[in-house]
C-alpha cells in the first residue's frame, strides 16, 4: 500500500487539474474578447443617432429614407401604359437593346401585352410587377433610377 504522502504528492502533480484550468481560462478570454468585438462594432451605429448628429449626416439619412419610400398610387397609375412589340426600343437587355422578360417576375413579354416603360432609364416591366414594386420603391428595379413622371406641360 502506497503511503499518504505519496498519494498526495501523485494528486499535486496530476496533470488533469492544470488542462481543465487552463481550458476555464481559454473559454474566459474567448467570451471576454467576443463581448468587446461586439461592444465595439455596436458603438458607431450608436453614435449616428446621437442628438450632435451634423447636417451631413441627416442629409444622409432624409435621402436613404427617401430611396426606400415608395411613389403614391396616383404617380404609380400617371405611369403611361405601352402595347408591347418586338420593334419596342427599350432596354432591359444592354447586350442587345431589346427585352424578352420582365425583370421582376422573369415571365416573357407577349405581343401585345400592356407594359410600363420608365421615361427615365426606358427598362420595361409588366404593369402588374412594377406598380408592386413602386409601392415600396421610387427606383427602378434594374438600375436604381429615379422614376420621373413626364409631364404634358
Amino acid at each position: 500500500m502506497a503511503s499518504k504522502g505519496s498519494q498526495i504528492l501523485q494528486y499535486l502533480h496530476d496533470d488533469s487539474l492544470y488542462d481543465n484550468n487552463i481550458l476555464l481560462y481559454i473559454v474566459v478570454i474567448f467570451l471576454a474578447l467576443t463581448v468587446l468585438i461586439y461592444t465595439c462594432c455596436s458603438i458607431p451605429s450608436n453614435l449616428s443617432s446621437a442628438p450632435n448628429t451634423t447636417n451631413s449626416s441627416s442629409l444622409s439619412q432624409n435621402s436613404s429614407s427617401a430611396q426606400t419610400q415608395g411613389l403614391d398610387v396616383a404617380t404609380i397609375n400617371s405611369l403611361p401604359i405601352t402595347i408591347y412589340h418586338q420593334n419596342l426600343t427599350v432596354l432591359n437587355s444592354p447586350e442587345t437593346n431589346e427585352t424578352s422578360e420582365c425583370s421582376i417576375c422573369l415571365g416573357a413579354f407577349e405581343e401585345g401585352e400592356k407594359v410600363k416603360v420608365l421615361h427615365s432609364c426606358r427598362h420595361c416591366y409588366h404593369c402588374e410587377c412594377v406598380d408592386k414594386w413602386l409601392i415600396t420603391h421610387s427606383t427602378c428595379p434594374i438600375c436604381r433610377t429615379y422614376v420621373r413622371i413626364e409631364s404634358s406641360v
